[in-house]
């Protein structure tokens, strides 16, 4: 018989609108104009996103969901022992199934722990995970994992994996503080598997963000409805055109909306008007893309010993399992 989900919720709507205010406050009144991804993520920005995962362009998913399939029962025997799963940035899980079935078969594995900051996508996932694995228990997490990792729960051994390229959304600072806190959080021999990009062609990388039929662009126009949703803003998103460039300095895509004509914008929520320039660009995600050197060394810095690589043929993608 299948345990009862648990949940959560350590993010509440209320704290959410707090940040959403900071963060458009802080970004929008700046001499460069940002906003933050995780506003992507409504209802409609997820399942936008699913979209766009499936895409003919989209190679990190499928590319990742491939190496899963291959070194699932690699990374199990590595991190045998291990009893609870505990998964950053979930969404939907769907990918996870590989890692809990290899898992599962090593007999240690009790718990899956998923977190993820939308608590609409955290309910879905653990539908059918408590169908498909009826023998864990599962304890859903609402959060923000760049600020409340020491929150995670700790009952046993964890993995922690963090997959889908998420870890290249952080610039490397806030890079090398997430990775310093996870270090602290954890305890010597948990392990954390990584999935992140690699550094390829930009005709590939390119194409990823600005696909033919123009999902992405939708994605990334997304978050000006969820400006207009929650704060009562006026974007027209459809003044604004989708962007994806390469900084081959600092190796990342950034994703960006482009005002096609000047517009004032104004955001009763924060009192503020916000004046755009016809061709001003407003930045709204880095994707930064790795070399495995590189990698090694940002882990060491953080305390992790990289233990196992694995990537595609093409070199696009890396799965990397390091240990605390």
């Amino acid at each position: 018989m299948a345990t009862v989900p648990t949940f959560d919720i350590q993010l509440t709507e209320a704290d959410l609108r707090d940040q959403l205010r900071t963060d458009v406050l802080w970004g929008l009144t700046g001499s460069r104009k940002w906003l933050p991804p995780k506003w992507f993520y409504d209802a409609r920005g997820s399942k936008l996103f699913n979209l766009i995962t499936g895409l003919p362009e989209y190679y990190p998913s499928r590319t990742e969901r491939a190496l899963l399939r291959t070194a699932a029962e690699d990374i199990a025997d590595l991190a045998y022992g291990a009893t609870e799963l505990v998964e950053l940035g979930s969404g939907s899980s769907e990918k996870t199934r590989l890692l809990l079935n290899a898992l599962s078969r090593r007999g240690s594995l009790c718990s899956y722990v998923p977190q993820d900051v939308s608590e609409s996508a955290l309910r879905s996932a653990i539908d059918w995970i408590g169908e498909e694995f009826p023998q864990l228990s599962i304890h859903g997490i609402v959060s923000d994992f760049t600020t409340m990792l020491p929150a995670l729960p700790h009952g046993g051994r964890r993995l922690v994996a963090l997959l889908g390229g998420t870890l290249g959304n952080l610039p490397p600072r806030e890079r090398a503080a997430f990775l310093g806190e996870l270090h602290r959080v954890l305890v010597p021999g948990e392990q954390v598997l990584f999935g992140i990009g690699l550094v390829t062609d930009p005709a590939v990388m390119i194409p990823a963000y600005a696909d033919a039929a123009g999902v992405t662009a939708e994605f990334n126009r997304n978050v000006l409805r969820v400006l207009n949703d929650r704060l009562g803003a006026d974007f027209d998103p459809f003044a604004f055109d989708h962007l994806a460039v390469w900084d081959r300095d600092l190796e990342w895509i950034e994703m960006r909306l482009v005002a096609t004509e000047p517009m004032r914008v104004t955001i009763p929520e924060l009192d503020l008007v916000v004046e755009f320039a016809a061709g001003e660009q407003m930045r709204t995600e880095i994707s930064a893309k790795f070399r495995l050197p590189g990698f090694r060394a940002e882990l060491a810095a953080a305390g992790f010993a990289m233990r196992q690589t694995w990537t595609d043929p093409a070199h696009r993608f890396a799965l990397v399992l390091a240990e605390r």
